[in-house]
């Protein structure tokens, strides 16, 4: 058991602070594709009775047209934030006449990547530059791999925690310095560790041979049925370079040891050129084909399995936002779509995720170099493609280590943090949660990746139509449920008030798109590593 965590836990509790853990907030974002009844991606226009896609504040799109994303707002209660997101999926469904939502995050039968529409926010200019960053997203990588699904899960701790912990750790910094040291200090174990979750939530083996659009993979893949592709081992062929390949962000080593080396790294690689997408040019024939040429167009294209976060105002940058006010929350984005779950996430999940992330926190995180980090990405890299392989070795401190003997360990140093959770939320599914994944770690066929690929095997079936199959009886769930947080009355106001407030950020609009775009990167983020 790690010492670092169990002296925590025991003076936390000498102190008579453990309770000081009970406000945890999180907030699901889901992404999911609309597809029609035969599979085929929907062609249709974002629906209207869903509201503007710019402004709706649960439901919107992300590359495209037809990708859709629900949003969930920061909650405390687990079940709550739930029955919001089961909502959003059944008022949606409701309004999408014969389409349905596709329950993977690998995506359906895509003949051409020219299918894929680009989402559209109108003609104001924010919903302009949301629609050219997606222009030079498809010209940059393409639009196959943006048609990818996935869940992010954000999480923020109280402040009466973070006052108890820093009483703690006797730190003098003011309290919103000490909790960005902290988030960051999360990061560095998370990235350490990260492969545990890919093992434990990876839900796609498998994909739709239309994926590769032809082209050669270094992956040795098998094939199934017409035109499946698989690898034995896998668990997240999302998380696998099929999608990123910008071998530009690659050579970025954009750190997290402090708030001002992570702002600083994100905002080079913000401003910094690139000789590859000068090649397409930023305005050619007078039509913009990407936001700028560096080598991220903003922010949000760092790719990244979790990301440090603080809301930002109207046209504030990211880096800006972090730089004033610190870090808010993070946001973890290692999550496959869970197929088996209409909405695509499940509670057990959310609490595995608490203990997770929390021993994340509170184990001791030295600093993470550039070459550590990438020998965690090759660690996340083996479990992707092979982390249900017997006897497969990761690097822990430059040296190999049995996977299910370090898994075994994190467990173990996870189990009183799960107590913990139980005793102050009056409850004992978070030791239940880790119960459950455990037996996922005895057996890698009780894994997602595993049962969906046993699935696959022994019926012979395709990918596709196994998840069509899904796609439909959650269809037909969501449209039998009543509403269990939200009405319907909700939805309608909701889409009413997105689409009047569209039209007033349209009318409000008085600078050229040009000026406009000048005007949001000309503001830096006023803090530079030291």
């Amino acid at each position: 058991m790690s010492a670092s965590i169990t002296a925590v836990l025991s003076s936390l509790q000498q102190q008579g602070r453990q309770q000081s853990i009970l406000g945890i907030k999180r907030g699901i974002e889901r992404e999911t594709l609309r597809v029609n009844q035969d599979g085929s991606l929907a062609q249709s226009a974002h629906a209207s009775a869903l509201g503007s896609a710019l402004t709706h504040p649960w439901i919107t799109t992300d590359f495209s047209e037809s990708l859709l994303e629900f949003i969930t707002p920061a909650g405390e209660d687990i079940e709550q934030t739930l029955a919001q997101l089961a909502d959003i999926h059944r008022f949606t469904v409701r309004q999408l006449g014969d389409e349905r939502l596709w329950p993977a995050s690998m995506p359906c039968f895509i003949t051409d990547q020219h299918q894929i529409p680009l989402a559209q926010y109108g003609k104001s200019n924010v919903g302009k530059m949301k629609t050219l960053y997606r222009q030079g997203l498809k010209n940059r990588y393409g639009s196959m791999m943006q048609a990818i699904s996935g869940v992010h899960f954000n999480f923020s701790l109280p402040q009466s925690f973070w006052q108890a912990y820093q009483q703690l750790l006797q730190d003098d910094a003011t309290l919103q310095d000490f909790v960005s040291a902290q988030y960051l200090s999360l990061i560095r174990n998370y990235k350490r560790v990260a492969w545990l979750i890919v093992y434990l939530f990876g839900a796609s083996p498998a994909m739709c041979q239309s994926f590769l659009e032809g082209r050669q993979s270094r992956y040795a893949f098998q094939k199934l049925g017409k035109g499946s592709l698989y690898l034995p081992y896998a668990t997240s062929l999302r998380m696998s370079d099929l999608g990123y390949t910008n071998s530009a962000q690659s050579s970025l080593n954009i750190t997290y040891n402090s708030l001002p080396e992570y702002i600083s790294g994100l905002h080079a690689a913000v401003t910094q050129p690139s000789a590859e997408y000068q090649s397409i040019g930023v305005k050619v024939d007078g039509v913009f084909q990407q936001l700028n040429s560096n080598v991220l167009q903003i922010e949000n294209e760092f790719y990244s399995t979790i990301r440090p976060k603080r809301t930002t105002e109207s046209g504030e940058r990211p880096t800006c936002a972090l730089a004033k006010r610190g870090v808010e929350y993070i946001e973890v984005r290692a999550l496959d779509v869970n197929p088996f779950s209409s909405i695509g996430i499940s509670a057990e999940q959310m609490r595995f995720l608490d203990v997770f992330l929390l021993y994340c926190l509170l184990e001791q995180s030295p600093p993470l170099s550039a070459a550590e980090q990438q020998v965690t990405e090759q660690n996340l890299k083996k479990v992707v493609t092979d982390g249900r392989r017997t006897n497969l070795e990761l690097l822990q401190d430059g040296q190999p280590r049995l996977m299910q003997d370090w898994a075994e360990q994190l467990f173990a140093d996870m189990m009183p943090i799960a107590k913990w959770l139980d005793q102050a939320y009056q409850t004992d599914r978070y030791q239940a949660a880790m119960r459950q994944y455990y037996l996922s770690l005895l057996d890698p066929a009780q894994t997602p990746s595993g049962k969906i690929l046993n699935h696959l095997l022994s019926t012979r079936q395709d990918n596709g139509p196994y998840m069509r199959q899904l796609a439909e009886s959650y269809r037909s769930q969501l449209l039998t449920e009543p509403y269990q947080y939200y009405s319907e009355q909700d939805f309608a106001a909701a889409a009413e008030q997105s689409l009047l407030r569209q039209q007033q950020i349209e009318a409000a609009d008085t600078l050229s798109f040009e000026q406009y775009l000048a005007d949001y990167f000309r503001e830096v983020p006023a803090c530079t590593a030291e």
